[in-house]
Parts: structure tokens; sequence; C-alpha cells
């Protein structure tokens, strides 16, 4: 018979314990995510995957706060993070540690991210832009490359917590989860 495991069936690690562990090179930019949620769900998600990091930009809020907390559920204290608040310095810092910038918006020049070749060797950075405006015009020129997710609906956008778990899932999947 299947039964749910329980919360100490499951074999999580504390936060000291992740804090030790080695990471996946792969950094989360938000650049104005305005929603408490949204930021708690990015942390999560980069939790679960072991994410090097998330850098906060522009008016993206910062832990502590009540509304991050009820996504985040403790990520914040586990997910190294850092706030910068110009996106630019952000990007440049982490082009000089050779982190390819990957910017997740629908643009003319992105391209799907099943026909981009993730490769273990490299270190991403992946921008996540704002629920309305998406990646900031200021950081459009900055990014390497620009993927989007193949939507077969008739909306043209998805949750940006939603779209940040499928992009985090496809990276970690090639990069870290199982390498």
């Amino acid at each position: 018979m299947t039964k749910k495991l329980k919360l100490e069936e499951l074999g999580r690690i504390d936060v000291e314990t992740f804090k030790k562990t080695e990471k996946i090179p792969l950094v989360i930019i938000l650049d104005s995510v305005r929603s408490m949620h949204n930021v708690g769900a990015i942390f999560r998600t980069g939790d679960a995957f072991l994410i090097e990091k998330v850098v906060l930009c522009g008016i993206t809020p910062q832990p502590p706060h009540r509304e991050i907390h009820k996504a985040a559920l403790g990520a914040t204290e586990s997910v190294d993070w850092i706030y910068e608040q110009d996106i630019n310095v952000a990007i440049n810092t982490l082009k000089k540690e050779n982190f390819n910038i990957i910017g997740i918006e629908q643009t003319s020049t992105s391209q799907l991210i099943s026909d981009f070749e993730i490769r273990s060797d490299k270190k991403y950075a992946l921008i996540l832009g704002n629920e309305v405006d998406g990646i900031s015009d200021e950081a459009l020129n900055n990014v390497d490359t620009f993927l989007e997710i193949p939507q077969l609906g008739t909306k043209h956008s998805l949750n940006v917590s939603v779209c940040g778990g499928i992009v985090i899932w496809e990276f970690a999947k090639s990069i870290g989860i199982g390498k």
C-alpha cells in the first residue's frame, strides 16, 4: 500500500549542512520582481536544487519579511543571497566570475529552452524579470543569451515563480542533479 512520507522520513539536510554542501553553479537574478510571494517561491526552489545564490535587484523586496517567509518556508536562511540595486553591476560582477548570463524573456533573439544546450562544465546566471515588464531595458544589452519556455495556450506568459521553477529544474538536471 502506498503511503505519503512524513517530514522526518524525507531525509532532508539542515541549514548548517546545506551551507556546507557543494552547490550547483547556478545563480538566479531577480530583476525588480515585486511580489514577495514570488521572491519566496524562488528561494524555496533554489533550496530544493542547491543553487549557489539569489541576487535581488532593483525594487525586488529583501528578506526578512513575513510575506517572503510564507512562500520560502525558511529557504532565505539556507540559500545565500545579496542585494544589488543596479542589475548591470550584478551582471558584470557575475560575468567577471565566468557566469553565462541567460535572460528568461521573449525577445526577437530568444530561443526555446528545449533547443538550448545546457553544459555541465559552464556556470549560469538566470535573470527573471518583473511580473509586468519582464527584464528591464537597461539589462537587455548585457545578456548573453535569451531563452523562453514553449507555451501552447492563450496566455503569453507564466507567473515568474512558475517560470523560475521550470528553468531552474532544466538547468539543475543538466548541470547538477545526479552529476
